[in-house]
């Protein structure tokens, strides 16, 4: 088993080893790219198949478009370019040739086949999604559209680190139009409210919901909504937005409708999206320093049962009798995997699937079966109790409700007791630079200028505004000018 740095030690290196541990995924040839493993891949999938089901359960529909944008549509919605800019990659050539340079083969963009219109590979799809909805939409009666699109996505990143910033990465992106700004609204609210669910109901993980500043809008947006979630290094990671768009992007391709009036004006546009990040932010929440920690309701293996034995007739009982358990445990349960290896003792076993974060183990040795029962051991607090056969389905199904509800509690409190209130600057700087952070609900006068001063000075940012946040008026944490309401400061990935 690989060694887990503990988090005391090295947080970032905690991570990292983690992601190695469980076998999520790995660095790619790619300089910020990474391979998703089969362990990493099966949340992902969990993740789509739960919200691919919510969404269309609001009654949205799949599509796909292209990869590549024509360089031209980015320019079409200014906020859009200019804040996509710096990270987008470009497709200049369409061929490559073979040259010979010191004695060596090597392959360079074949001058031939150079562009005449330069593609940049997918950023975000609002562009060319909405130069298809211009063809789309003539009249009200051919909205809304309601359309999601799963996809991968490139940015150039900097600095990466494995799910949480990669070059590539997988997402969802919800477009959709409508024939009142008010329509649109609700509809932002309404996924912005679905991210909040599947975070704290399928994730176990508290979000605090709100609006961005302006500063921190998507670029083109109207409105930019978040969820915001706690690390247990006290630093705030973004994991998920929903934006209103208003109808900047429909006046930029040109995209109008025919009211029942007759009126001809411009539709109104949302989008929203989550992507592979939320797997870093689930990490980072749940896991200890024995290894990955995941909720049972996105879990891509529910439990794993472990044969022990000591003789070959006793290895064929103990398994015959894992075989029938876990076909019994499916149906009620979902995944359940049988380790039958042969070459690993029960602790090593036991330690692997701890470090791959599998909620419950089961432990059937000959004892076990004469007794018609199994052990029970709970991942994340260990805690282990004896079901019997006749009531295993129930146990282990009260149990991983259990291990679901424990892990939000243990992360809303944590998120509790790193929550601060904050009046004065000194006691904002002190509370980042040498009390450990979290989250600071504190003033601000409603400034950009004065929140990025903040950033300079700290690294600290708005998180968001939160819906039913403390409005009683007050002064400001960094300039001491009249605020309206508290926001969410903190450190942030």
């Amino acid at each position: 088993m690989a060694n887990i740095t503990k988090r005391s030690e090295d947080y970032s290196r905690w991570y990292q080893d983690v992601i190695q541990a469980a076998e999520l995924a790995e660095n790619s040839p790619v300089r910020g790219c990474m391979v998703i493993r089969p362990n990493g891949y099966a949340i992902w999938e969990n993740i789509q198949a739960t919200l691919d089901a919510k969404f269309k359960e609001l009654g949205h529909v799949n599509a796909y478009f292209p990869l590549l944008i024509p360089k031209s549509f980015l320019a079409k919605e200014a906020e859009h370019v200019e804040g996509f800019a710096k990270e987008c990659a470009i497709v200049t050539h369409h061929r490559l040739k073979q040259v010979v340079v010191d004695g060596k083969v090597t392959v360079v963009p074949d001058p031939d086949s150079k562009l005449e219109e330069e593609y940049v590979i997918r950023p975000t799809s609002e562009t060319v999604i909405w130069d298809q909805y211009r063809k789309w939409i003539q009249s009200y009666r051919d909205l809304p559209i309601l359309i999601n699109q799963w996809a991968n996505v490139m940015r150039w990143e900097l600095r990466t680190r494995m799910f949480l910033r990669t070059t590539e990465f997988l997402w969802q992106e919800g477009h959709t139009a409508h024939a009142t700004a008010e329509e649109g609204r609700q509809e932002t609210l309404q996924m912005l409210e679905v991210y909040r669910w599947f975070a704290e109901e399928i994730l176990a993980m508290p979000v605090i919901t709100g609006a961005k500043t302006a500063n921190e809008r998507f670029a083109g947006a109207v409105e930019t909504y978040s969820i915001e979630a706690l690390m247990q290094d006290n630093k705030a990671l973004q994991a998920g937005t929903s934006h209103d768009l208003g109808q900047n992007f429909a006046k930029a391709f040109d995209v109008k409708f025919q009211d029942k009036e007759g009126k001809v004006e411009h539709v109104w546009a949302t989008s929203w999206g989550m992507s592979t990040r939320i797997i870093g932010a689930l990490i980072m929440v749940h896991s200890d320093d024995d290894g990955l920690v995941l909720p049972p309701r996105i879990a891509g293996t529910k439990a794993v049962i472990v044969p022990i034995w000591k003789s070959d007739q006793e290895m064929a009982e103990v398994c015959a009798a894992a075989d029938r358990i876990a076909a019994q445990l499916r149906p009620v349960v979902g995944p359940v995997h049988v380790d039958k290896r042969d070459n690993m003792r029960p602790g090593w076993k036991y330690a692997e699937w701890e470090a791959k974060g599998v909620p419950l183990r089961l432990e059937l040795g000959p004892r076990d079966l004469a007794g018609q029962q199994v052990m029970m051991a709970a991942r994340h607090d260990r805690r282990k109790q004896a079901a019997g056969f006749d009531v295993l389905a129930e146990a282990v199904g009260a149990e991983l409700e259990r291990i679901q509800q424990d892990l939000f509690d243990r992360a809303l409190k944590r998120r509790e007791e790193n929550t601060h209130v904050v009046e004065a600057w000194d006691d904002f700087v002190d509370l980042f630079a040498n009390r450990g952070g979290g989250f600071a609900h504190g003033h601000w006068c409603g400034d950009g200028a004065c929140e990025k001063r903040i950033q300079d000075e700290t690294k600290v940012t708005i998180r968001n505004l939160p819906f039913g946040r403390d409005e009683t008026p007050g002064q400001c944490v960094k300039c001491g000018r009249p605020s309206v309401g508290r926001v969410v400061f903190a450190q942030a990935y």
